[in-house]
């Protein structure tokens, strides 16, 4: 479908991505109220994608890849047109975990459906379980350096061998699990990777960090030092989506960990995103355990004590600044160096919701593209 082209009055626009003809909805900039945790962008876009989560954002040059629980939209800033991919012409399943570039192709990893690459004549190859994927559920995947293609999923991690051009031999699929590493692997539910230029491949578990190097597994857990202690953030818990709650999985694996007694939405052994940093340390965002930090040998942790907005960290981002973008369920946090102090940011700055998954910036328009649910917001000159 194509949109119409968004009109920018006051430097603030709406713009909706849904079933129908798209029209932009403008807002005074008057009507925004500045905030003391950091000033207002130039102007910012919002890209409506109804009742939907967006999980990943891609950009491809003018082409922004949007992965929402509904399909993936690709999306042209320059013509301003979009199409939905999703069960009806391309995809086996409409959840979107993972949207990326692979060896030149456009990969989606879904809910349920497995992992799907883009071909040159608009058609998708799918992998999934008969092909060697540890699970249809594919949260993230990444190649390594020495150009092997690994993909997280709730059934163990896969590394491919090879890359992308071996996807269509069966032998050059290994699934590396908790039991078949002998525990190195802690737990089978992998959410995100993280591969560093030493050949070390991070990997965010429910049941903590983990590293493979050369083919030996190390990890590390709360007791390690993994995330806040439950006594420090257990006052300042507000986002109340507790798995255990409503899975017999998740109640008895918080039960396995030592939570038992905690009835909130807290387990810092739950790592639900990484990013690297430019020493080859790594960050961890935690459910509810807040945003911990790896040198390799020492774990530092920022909670809202030390300004983060929320304790659960749901998105990772480094820029070409090499600032790491912190998405929580109660805002946006800008690091702009492990001593500096956090920036924080809102609705109120012209994101589309507080509650943040995805994150990305693109350097050459000075923007960042910040996913919530229900929308997208686009913000450029943010300082």
């Amino acid at each position: 479908m194509k949109s119409n082209q968004v009109a920018w009055v006051g430097g603030v626009a709406m713009l909706a991505l849904g079933a129908g003809v798209l029209s932009p909805v403008t807002v005074p900039a008057a009507q925004a109220q500045e905030s003391e945790a950091a000033p207002l962008p130039a102007q910012f876009t919002h890209f409506r994608v109804g009742q939907r989560n967006v999980k990943a954002i891609h950009q491809d040059g003018h082409i922004m890849w949007v992965g929402t629980s509904g399909g993936v939209i690709r999306y042209d800033s320059h013509a301003e047109d979009y199409e939905l991919i999703d069960n009806r012409n391309g995809l086996l399943a409409n959840g979107i975990f993972y949207v990326g570039e692979l060896e030149g192709r456009i990969a989606v990893g879904t809910y349920g459906g497995g992992i799907s690459l883009l071909a040159e004549d608009g058609s998708w190859d799918t992998y999934n379980v008969p092909d060697g994927l540890g699970d249809a559920f594919v949260y993230d995947a990444a190649l390594d350096s020495q150009g092997d293609l690994w993909i997280a999923t709730w059934s163990g991690i896969n590394r491919v061998r090879g890359g992308v051009e071996s996807l269509d031999q069966p032998e050059q699929w290994d699934l590396y699990t908790v039991a078949n590493s002998d525990g190195g692997l802690p737990n089978d539910w992998v959410y995100a990777l993280a591969p560093a230029e030493d050949g070390t491949v991070w990997m965010a578990t429910e049941g903590g960090l983990a590293a493979w190097r050369d083919g030996e597994w190390e990890s590390w857990k709360h007791e390690d030092g993994l995330g806040a202690p439950y006594a420090l953030v257990r006052d300042a818990i507000t986002f109340m989506d507790d798995p255990a709650q409503v899975s017999d999985h998740h109640s008895r694996q918080k039960d396995e960990m030592g939570f038992a007694e905690v009835d909130v939405a807290y387990n810092a052994n739950y790592v639900v995103a990484l990013e690297l940093d430019a020493e080859g340390g790594v960050w961890t965002g935690t459910w509810g355990g807040g945003l911990s930090h790896f040198d390799g040998e020492q774990w530092t942790t920022l909670t809202t004590h030390d300004g983060l907005p929320s304790n659960h960290v749901f998105a990772l981002h480094r820029d070409s600044e090499d600032r790491l973008w912190i998405g929580t369920s109660d805002g946006l946090a800008r690091l702009d160096g492990k001593d500096a102090a956090l920036k924080l940011f809102t609705t109120e700055h012209g994101l589309f919701s507080d509650l943040v998954f995805s994150i990305t910036t693109v350097p050459d328009q000075d923007a960042l593209w910040v996913g919530s649910y229900g929308g997208i917001a686009r913000l450029v000159g943010l300082q």
